[in-house]
């Protein structure tokens, strides 16, 4: 199977850093093909210019857009590990998203207003950590929020099949133990959802 880990985190000492990293050793454990894009480490842009506008225009698309987009074309599960920053995405995955799965790549909507669903096939899983303890964004509905805006909103409306999306809350007040207990059920987690 071909594994696209999509990661972003500024700090390379950050606990989603150590998700990543377990959640690649897991895919590579079970003989899995992966490839680990670092949005940070890569310098991916993530402002939306005239210029991707442009290109999409004229029937192009920028190259380091393109790069993205065969990775995904490559990929038969994307794994994106991210915070939850500000009850949202990262801006930098946020600019990931605006660029990448961008229309005619991702989807696409006719003269009728029929929205074709151009990744239609590809299987995403969602791992995120939070500072906020996740009971309280379960109680206040900001957990399922999350999820329609990730799940339904992004991956669904382009034909993304969302395999599991689950949330480590309160990563920075916790115990080490359990936070290697969290590293143990990311990994359970991927195995359990891509059938392993």
């Amino acid at each position: 199977m071909n594994q696209l880990i999509v990661y972003c985190h500024p700090n390379p000492k950050s606990f989603c850093s150590a998700i990543k990293q377990r959640v690649s050793e897991t895919y590579s454990s079970l003989g899995d093909l992966v490839v680990v894009r670092d949005l940070y480490a890569i310098g991916f842009d993530p402002v939306l210019k005239p210029a991707d506008f442009e290109a999409l225009q004229q029937g192009h698309v920028l190259e380091d857009v393109k790069m993205e987009q065969d990775h995904i074309r490559w990929c038969d599960v994307m794994t994106f590990i991210y915070p939850i920053w500000w009850t949202g995405l990262p801006a930098m995955v946020k600019g990931y998203i605006d660029r990448v799965l961008s229309y005619g790549f991702a989807y696409a909507i006719d003269e009728n207003h029929n929205i074709s669903q151009l990744l239609r096939g590809k299987k995403a899983i969602i791992l995120n950590t939070m500072g906020t303890p996740k009971e309280f964004y379960d109680q206040s509905g900001m957990t399922k929020s999350l999820q329609m805006t990730t799940d339904t909103g992004i991956f669904e409306f382009c034909g993304v099949q969302v395999l599991a999306h689950t949330f480590f809350g309160a990563v920075p007040h916790v115990g080490n133990d359990v936070r290697l207990a969290m590293l143990e059920d990311a990994a359970r987690l991927v195995r359990k959802a891509t059938g392993r």
